[in-house]
């Protein structure tokens, strides 16, 4: 089985910062790349932020330059700091990962349950 939880979701004004964190466990043998999504009621879940393990990263055009995504290869772990936040960002927001559980597996995809950020004065 594997894990990923979120951390760091929350109430915050327009033009604050954030920080999300997701640390990944359990039957983990390779992870490929771990990622932010986010979905907003009424609307489709839409990719925020991804880096792979070499570090190579894509962003969402909405968010480019005010969100960063980060990601410690030794900790299974990634991190998105988000700032100068907009009403607009309010989601929920979900960790990512696609990994392989074993040597022979095929790879995975796996979500978090989600953590709410909300902008709004």
């Amino acid at each position: 089985q594997v894990q990923l939880v979120e951390s760091g979701g929350g109430l915050v004004q327009p033009g604050g910062s954030l920080r999300l964190s997701c640390a990944a466990s359990g039957s983990i043998f390779e992870i490929n790349a771990m990622g932010w999504y986010r979905q907003a009621p009424g609307n489709e879940r839409e990719l925020v932020a991804v880096i792979t393990s070499g570090g190579s990263t894509n962003y969402a055009d909405s968010i480019k330059d005010r969100f960063t995504i980060s990601r410690d290869n030794s900790n299974r772990a990634v991190s998105l700091q988000m700032n100068s936040l907009k009403p607009e960002d309010s989601a929920v927001y979900y960790c990512n990962a696609r990994l392989r559980s074993g040597r022979w597996s095929y790879p995975s995809t796996y979500w978090g349950r989600g953590t709410q950020v909300t902008v709004s004065s």
